[in-house]
């Protein structure tokens, strides 16, 4: 590359860079617990499991497990009910003053075969909650996810800037090297250059997957309006279905699993609230296999007569999102797969760190093509690399 070039590409990794980097340490930082958040919620007591019982032993039907759950809080309605991935003999069934996305939500643990309240747990307080909202959206809801999302493309760019100056800055070197026997500032520059390359895809990954997540919101309403308004023409103008009026959800639930045999019950949203339609109880069911575990198939099942209505497969773009929420946390290979995530992690908070260093400690260091033109190779004035992105263009 021309000189040209090489400063307007060192302008956009400069300032690409800087923008981002404090919140994507944040981001690093809270995310390292949230990829271990169910061995830390066994460490504090507060996951829910339920007893162990004998194989095959009898469920009690889904409409006893609701009516539990809402004698503890008669004001509220049903909005959710689930069951965790790998423990079908507990249902978490989710209750809020009305169907309406709300963060006011009170959550009720029901033994599957007993019916007894195992747990009501808290899930916006104590010291997980606060680093997945940190992590998710810096407490300001859609604004703070938009935002980070927005923070998540300017580190993209700030990565392949980087490579793009990686070659002609780092050319007299071998790769790898880090020049110990040099002053502090050379010797952080080679171990974030270093560095930067080992976590480069694995950045890129999670950085990409990151700002995926954060337009969750908009896509899922982008999906109501564009395919599932079109399956409600039948019922346009109708109100909420009144629960006195809904058919037994256990025979709704059982003809939406007839309708796609060989899956598992993932969650339920109940009629009125945001996965779901004013008419029907919608069942996400989910495939067996490690991958497909993380896809969901909706299945429509009219609330007042317990028929399936409708099966529509999820749109690419609601794919795309599924597919990557476990990748970005790293929740697809087991205890593995964690560790190595957060090793990278670790990783990339140090690059980050070093960035910051070398960008604060730039007016302090005499021009390196003075001393030793011939072994340290030529950096231009302002072109911190905070980022992973193993190019550097530092003054």
């Amino acid at each position: 590359m021309n000189s040209r070039k090489i400063k307007t590409w060192a302008w956009v990794h400069k300032w690409s860079s800087l923008v981002c980097t404090v919140f994507m340490l944040l981001l690093c930082l809270t995310g390292l617990p949230l990829i271990f958040h169910h061995e830390i919620g066994h460490l504090l007591g507060t996951e829910v499991e339920a007893p162990k019982m004998p194989a095959g032993t009898p469920r009690i039907s889904l409409d006893r497990v609701l009516d539990i759950a809402k004698a503890q809080h008669p004001d509220r309605v049903v909005q959710f009910a689930s069951q965790p991935e790998d423990d079908d003999g507990l249902w978490f069934v989710t209750l809020t003053p009305t169907p309406a996305p709300t963060d006011d939500f009170k959550s009720i643990a029901v033994d599957a075969r007993t019916g007894q309240i195992l747990a009501q747990p808290k899930f916006d307080e104590g010291f997980m909650y606060v680093m997945f909202k940190l992590h998710v959206d810096l407490f300001a809801g859609l604004p703070g996810k938009l935002f980070l999302g927005f923070m998540g493309l300017l580190l993209l760019v700030a990565i392949v800037s980087g490579v793009v100056l990686y070659s002609p800055f780092m050319r007299k070197l071998d790769f790898g090297t880090v020049r110990r026997e040099k002053r502090s500032r050379l010797k952080w520059l080679d171990l974030h250059n270093l560095l930067g390359v080992v976590t480069l895809v694995w950045l890129f990954v999670v950085g990409s997957t990151g700002m995926i997540n954060t337009w969750a919101d908009l896509l899922i309403k982008y999906w109501q309006y564009d395919q599932l308004s079109a399956l409600l023409t039948p019922y346009k103008n109708e109100p909420v279905v009144a629960v006195n009026e809904r058919a037994s959800v256990q025979r709704s639930m059982d003809a939406a699993l007839q309708q796609a045999p060989g899956m598992k019950l993932s969650f339920i949203a109940f009629p009125g609230t945001s996965f779901s339609s004013p008419h029907h109880t919608t069942f996400f069911v989910r495939g067996s296999e490690p991958f497909t575990s993380k896809l969901f198939q909706p299945v429509l099942v009219d609330a007042k007569t317990a028929q399936v209505t409708a099966s529509p497969k999820l749109p690419w773009y609601l794919t795309a999102l599924l597919v990557s929420q476990p990748l970005h946390f790293g929740d697809y290979g087991g205890m593995p797969m964690q560790i190595i995530w957060a090793l990278l992690d670790i990783a990339t908070i140090i690059v980050l760190g070093s960035g910051l260093y070398l960008w604060l400690k730039r007016g302090n260091t005499v021009p390196a093509a003075k001393k030793n033109p011939a072994h340290e190779p030529p950096q231009v004035p302002g072109a911190a690399q905070p980022t992973p992105a193993a190019a550097k263009a530092q003054a």
